[in-house]
């Protein structure tokens, strides 16, 4: 086995913080950093094309300082903000920034996360300084980012095959547009206009983030304004760490699988030995299996979002979320790992489906330390569904979004019914938007009833989607939880596993769909897939 890599998180070493702030003005600056991370989302949402940040705001939005340590974030996905300072570390390590400059990239090797997600990051320079003094970053999940499969979502066997790859390239070159690298990336993806108008917004939003922080600047000056922002990630660390003082030691050992990587290979177990010790929770992955040879590997990055939300989970609910808290979190993983894979090897489901069984993972071992508090399983997937054709006039189509499942029940309520749960916070997109855009009918979109697992308190229903394609195209799912289902807690029942199928034609028989696939599909074919259902929580 290869030597186990240890990481000591963003800032791990106690950094000087002055005496003690004036609570009042902390809280202040709490909400006017956090209010310009909310705005500048604002900006991204309602300048985007596509359905999937519009409507679903899957997009995230966050402020870094000098030396890439998070300062704020807006409430947006977990898996984007917990892993944004390695796209913010990458672009310093292999630039050379000026004012004006606008990064862009989207490398899983390099600080993204998997290839739609499209990473930008403006440095922000005060007066003469020859170093930027803040990073402002926003990540957007865009519905083609090119590859074999419209919507990038697809099984495949290498990194190449999932998209079109970006290393921290200019797309602004004090302040002036990079119109060869736009025309470069556009000519690599379907829906090139779409792309255009999203990435135009995505830069309009970190426009308008730079706007308020020289305001907030202006208001307060940059002395007054770091040295809260260290007040509050010295705030946020002594709190997570008495949060992780509070466990028992352990070990607490969880274990759980990967289904497969839609490739014929798997399970891929996921192994977990959780300690915590003098004020630092350590997660200890390095037993999980090797890396697979489909895409549901997950680059560090991920393991550390992942491993930081748990934690955040049990701070209280107003806790900043910044670099104070991962200065509490310990990540071990092993090189050549299905959690730190080697060879650019592919990763488009590790973002979204790895990630919450990480959360699964580390929930289960904290139940043994945290008996009172933690919920069963929730339905631990995404159920990633694409699609993507040509209309008659030529014009490729693409669509991705995410369809809800149910949350897991706790020791004091049940589970709630069809909605996104941990590493995501996305929304449903709406069957009017959609019919509108795309060639397709929503023939049904309900709630899974019964679908929880049994208990004194239920989990959550998950929800069945049907839709019609008016059009043909190729349908691709990146699911999981069809071959093991959400886990009850305290002798709860398990939640209703995955289910798919499709009608090639009218009055034919249902054909069942792999939890990862891609069909190409005529038009009047029908697509219907019941997400799972949340695990209960005690016995009837």
């Amino acid at each position: 086995m290869a030597s186990a890599r240890v990481s000591r998180e963003r800032g791990a070493v106690k950094s000087r913080v002055p005496a003690a702030p004036d609570p009042v003005r902390l809280e202040v600056f709490n909400q006017l950093l956090a209010a310009l991370c909310e705005e500048a989302g604002a900006v991204l949402m309602r300048g985007a094309a596509s359905p999937n940040i519009r409507e679903r705001r899957d997009f995230s939005v966050a402020l870094f300082d000098a030396k890439g340590r998070l300062i704020s974030q807006a409430a947006h996905i977990p898996v984007h903000l917990g892993s944004a300072a390695d796209s913010v570390a990458a672009v310093r390590a292999e630039l050379d920034l000026e004012r004006g400059d606008v990064v862009m990239l989207n490398d899983p090797y390099r600080g993204g996360t998997h290839l739609p997600d499209v990473t930008l990051v403006r440095p922000v320079f005060l007066a003469r300084d020859a170093a930027p003094r803040f990073f402002l970053v926003d990540r957007a999940h865009h519905a083609d980012i090119g590859g074999a499969v419209p919507g990038s979502m697809a099984a495949a066997s290498e990194l190449i095959a999932e998209g079109f790859v970006i290393p921290p390239v200019k797309l602004r070159v004090r302040g002036r547009a990079n119109r060869d690298v736009v025309r470069l990336l556009l000519a690599n993806v379907r829906g090139a206009e779409e792309r255009r108008v999203d990435l135009a917004a995505q830069e309009a939003a970190l426009e308008r983030g730079e706007e308020r922080l020289r305001a907030l600047l202006d208001d307060h000056g940059l002395a007054t304004v770091d040295r809260y922002a260290s007040h509050l990630m010295g705030y946020s660390e002594r709190i997570a760490r008495g949060v992780v003082r509070s466990l028992p030691a352990g070990p607490f050992v969880a274990e759980d699988r990967i289904d497969d990587d839609g490739l014929g290979n798997g399970p891929f177990a996921i192994r977990l030995t959780l300690r915590a010790r003098r004020g630092e929770l350590c997660f200890d992955w390095t037993r999980t299996a090797d890396q697979a040879p489909g895409g549901v590997n997950a680059n560090r990055s991920i393991v550390v979002a992942a491993s930081v939300y748990v934690l955040r989970c049990l701070c209280p609910e107003r806790l900043p979320t910044n670099d104070g808290v991962f200065r509490a979190v310990r990540v071990l993983t092993r090189p050549g790992s299905l959690l730190e894979p080697r060879g650019r090897a592919p990763v488009a489901g590790g973002n979204v489906e790895t990630s919450q069984r990480l959360v699964d993972v580390a929930l289960d071992a904290l139940s043994h330390a945290r008996k009172e508090c933690i919920p069963a399983g929730s339905s631990g997937t995404m159920v990633n569904l694409t699609l993507g054709g040509s209309l008659p006039d030529g014009r490729a189509f693409t669509s991705y979004e995410t369809l809800p499942g149910g949350a897991g029940a706790g020791p004091t309520r049940a589970g709630a019914s069809a909605i996104q749960t941990h590493m995501t916070n996305t929304r449903n997109t709406p069957i009017e938007d959609v019919e509108r855009r795309l060639p397709i009918v929503v023939r049904s979109l309900t709630v899974r009833r019964g679908s929880g697992g049994r208990g004194r308190r239920r989990g959550g229903d998950g929800l069945i989607k049907e839709i019609e394609l008016l059009a043909p195209a190729v349908v691709s799912l990146f699911a999981e939880r069809m071959r093991s289902a959400p886990r009850g807690a305290r002798g709860g029942g398990s939640g209703a596993a995955l289910r798919a199928e499709c009608t090639v034609r009218a009055g034919d028989g249902a054909i069942e769909l792999d939890a990862k696939c891609s069909r190409a599909l005529p038009a009047g074919a029908r697509v219907r897939i019941a997400t799972p259902g949340g695990g209960g929580h005690g016995r009837e």
